[in-house]
């Protein structure tokens, strides 16, 4: 699959990688949805969806370690066993469901919240909260939908934890850590379906470091904007997801 690419091509990958990990750098969620879509014009999709998956697994791992002390332990908890369940269910009810409409229907609730969140910044709409009781569906709903699709279903647990009022440090430990377990599950299926080649994870390994480089570029870029600025990025980049599932 290497040999398929030209240098143009994968240099083109590499910017594509480090893009996409600016992103999620600056945000805690995005590289996938960016890079995906992208790399899928240079290589087969399943490629770049296994791809991707492992990168983010190795990022997880780390930020994991690192910021484990931001973590919001009490909202991980309610959230960790939901999630398990809805990769379990996403494996097991996949070609019992309508995807297309599935995915209308995340993209249209996606716009739909982006657009109430540049409201509440810009118009003073009255911001809402919610109850823990949201963590099971959330959790649930969020990991079934990112185990059918390679991703989207994250979104909402982003939104989640907006409306639970996490800060951008918690915020972006709490999701690496549930975000770890999710994508070690995945990373099972998606080796027990054989996407794995041994070019496959030479390319992962090409890339890595533009993995590396892009979150640290993005966590500093992140960092030194206010938390409204942050709120305005994450509606932003919750618009472009919703817009780009309506267009799947």
């Amino acid at each position: 699959m290497i040999e398929g690419l030209t240098p143009l091509q994968l240099v083109v990958s590499a910017c594509i990688v480090f893009a996409a990990f600016v992103v999620r750098g600056m945000s805690g969620f995005g590289a996938g949805m960016i890079g995906i879509p992208l790399l899928a014009f240079l290589m087969p999709v399943h490629t770049a969806v296994s791809m991707f998956g492992l990168m983010v697994l190795f990022l997880f791992v780390f930020l994991s370690i690192r910021d484990w002390r931001d973590v919001v332990r009490d909202e991980l908890k309610r959230l960790i066993v939901p999630t398990l369940l809805g990769v379990t269910g996403g494996v097991l009810l996949f070609s019992h469901l309508d995807n297309r409409l599935l995915l209308q229907l995340l993209g249209g609730f996606l716009i739909a919240y982006a657009l109430y969140a540049f409201a509440v910044h810009y118009f003073g709409l009255p911001e809402f909260t919610c109850s823990p009781r949201w963590a099971f569906p959330v959790g649930f709903t969020g990991a079934f939908i990112d185990t059918l699709f390679g991703g989207g279903g994250g979104t909402l647990v982003v939104i989640y934890l907006h409306l639970r009022g996490v800060g951008r440090a918690p915020f972006r430990a709490t999701v690496a850590a549930l975000w770890l377990v999710e994508m070690t599950a995945r990373i099972l299926g998606y080796g027990a379906a054989g996407y794995y080649s041994g070019e496959t994870l030479l390319l992962c390994a090409l890339l890595l470091p533009l993995m590396g480089a892009g979150t640290w570029a993005g966590e500093r870029l992140g960092n030194r904007i206010s938390q409204e600025s942050f709120s305005k990025l994450m509606a932003l980049l919750l618009l472009i997801a919703g817009v780009s599932l309506l267009l799947k």
